[in-house]
């Protein structure tokens, strides 16, 4: 396919369209008979098996949109396709697109009824060109059941609609994401599709680790590769002195790796990863960033699960930051994605404990011992405290009849604040009395809720709208020892996000560990589409 291939077909188009009128076929329906052009009936039999394209062709009286060879179809033809051309850059699938098969369709054109057909078929290629790169290729509950995302899919019919009342070209760059981030995203494909083309980072650094003051060719294999990535300026040095330090300090920093400046097999390993790797972590990201194609709020919560981070952004900057503890990598822990709006927060929470964790964890142990988790109050479904002296080993899992709660205090699992955001996953925001934990570089220790470093600086930051002294109001409940639900009077977006590849507040290129695997099984379902790497000559 050519840059002007469209107008290759045009003579075809205009010659069927200026022919004589077509034959009328008469449709005999149960109370009347209704007359439609050969053109209209193509139409209505190609369209039988897509409702939408259907409707918009019965609400538009079967008037066509690409094919009657005026000037404004022959434009909208070519601004399809030229768009097309460049949907490689976004990452999306050129198999999607099979301009090949309606090329010859648009050859073959020699009567209404092929006009009919292939007048559908292009609003078919735009439609599924439409969907990939607004809303993305993938339904990611199909891909990992821990990726709960609804995706913002727009409606068909009006999709088209709009379009053929457009200036075509215009309109179809409105359909990529507008976030700054997409943005960035596609440039640093576009940028390491060169590197590709080139050759890639060079040689890979063969040490288990490497640390400042040491020499030789695996120091000086690292200094390549650093200078390559653009982590430093080109180098004579053969010694690991402090300008490969400093780099590898930003290289560490931008990896989510302790940024100590040794290079040790962490590091090694990150920086050891091929361009091909980092290629199909940015096109997983650019198609995770047209799942979240929506207005996110101008004041919003982003949670990052791979960086171990909260933040608050307001009017699109960063205003508060804190690390983060996330689910475990098991099944039944691992923390899912998906956005909801944080509604309100409860000061010195009880903790009532989940019904899965209830059977699993603490009924096995009351089995053994009734007087286990001492610290939990066992209720029935009345709220009554159940005696420890009961026999719980006449139950089981399926049968257990009882509640369990940790009551408020210093010592609850949630700590002294919780932040609501009512979902049917049981995921919220929270203290922890196990402080310790967020001094680690890798972070996955909960249960599947996101445990907070700074809590009490984060419901500063979420009673500010509302209060002259957010700090006052907070501790002024806090002080009373009694569990209490504070509304926020504006409720904030919340998105628990999962990127591997992402831009920083610097506008710097990240990359993290696919901690839970959900990028590759991504990658793999995209790959089944038809997309792939590709290199671009510089």
């Amino acid at each position: 396919m050519t840059r002007m291939l469209p107008r290759l077909f045009r003579p075809l188009l205009l010659s069927v369209a200026l022919a004589a009128p077509a034959t009328l076929t008469t449709v005999a329906p149960v109370q009347a008979q209704i007359q439609i052009s050969t053109f209209a009936q193509a139409i209505a039999e190609a369209a039988s098996n897509d409702e939408d394209i259907a409707a918009f062709y019965r609400d538009n009286d079967y008037e066509p949109i690409w094919t009657s060879g005026s000037d404004e179809h022959q434009a909208r033809i070519t601004a399809l396709f030229q768009a097309i051309q460049h949907a490689d850059d976004h990452g999306l699938p050129a198999e999607a697109y099979d301009t090949a098969a309606l090329e010859r369709q648009m050859r073959g054109i020699d009567s209404p009824r092929d006009l009919g057909r292939v007048e559908v078929e292009l609003s078919r290629l735009f439609l599924t060109y439409a969907r990939q790169i607004q809303t993305g290729i993938l339904t990611p509950a199909n891909v990992d059941d821990g990726i709960k995302r609804e995706v913002p899919l727009r409606d068909r019919t009006e999709l088209l609609k709009s379009f053929s009342e457009a200036e075509p070209a215009p309109f179809l760059r409105t359909l990529p994401p507008k976030s700054a981030e997409y943005a960035r995203l596609m440039r640093e494909k576009l940028r390491l599709e060169r590197v590709r083309a080139e050759g890639g980072w060079g040689t890979t650094v063969q040490a288990g680790s490497l640390k400042p003051g040491d020499q030789g060719q695996a120091v000086i294999d690292l200094r390549n590769r650093l200078v390559a990535m653009g982590y430093m300026d080109r180098s004579a040095t053969q010694a690991y002195d402090e300008n490969i330090q400093r780099a590898v300090q930003n290289f560490q920093t931008n990896h989510g790796l302790t940024a100590d400046g040794v290079a040790g097999g962490d590091t090694i390993s990150a920086i050891n990863a091929p361009v091909e790797d980092r290629l199909q972590s940015i096109i997983v990201a650019m198609e995770r960033e047209r799942w979240m194609n929506i207005d996110r709020g101008d004041r919003y919560i982003w949670v990052n699960l791979t960086t171990y981070t909260a933040r608050v952004v307001d009017g699109g900057k960063v205003t508060f930051e804190t690390r983060s503890v996330v689910g475990q990598d098991l099944s039944t822990h691992r923390t899912p994605e998906f956005s909801d709006v944080m509604e309100h927060m409860v000061i010195n929470p009880s903790w009532y404990i989940p019904r899965s964790i209830i059977v699993s964890e603490y009924l096995p142990a009351l089995q053994r011992n009734s007087g286990a988790a001492g610290h939990l109050l066992i209720t029935d479904a009345r709220g009554r405290t159940v005696s420890r002296a009961t026999d719980f080993s006449q139950y089981s899992a399926r049968n257990f009849p009882f509640n369990m709660r940790q009551p408020p205090g210093r010592g609850n699992a949630l700590g002294l604040v919780k932040f609501m955001f009512p979902n049917r996953y049981n995921i919220y925001l929270h203290d922890t009395p196990s402080k310790s934990l967020f001094n680690r570089e890798t972070r996955m220790f909960s249960h599947g809720c996101i445990r907070l470093q700074q809590p009490f600086e984060f419901a500063y930051t979420m009673l500010a709208p509302q209060s002259d002294d957010p700090k006052e109001l907070f501790h002024s409940v806090l002080n009373t020892g009694q569990e209490t639900e504070v509304k926020l009077e504006e409720p904030v977006p919340v998105h628990l996000v999962y990127r591997t590849a992402f831009t920083d507040t610097r506008g710097e290129m990240n990359f993290r560990r696919d901690m839970y695997g959900r990028d590759a099984r991504i990658w793999a379902a995209l790959q089944s589409t038809g997309v792939n790497l590709r290199m671009l000559d510089s």
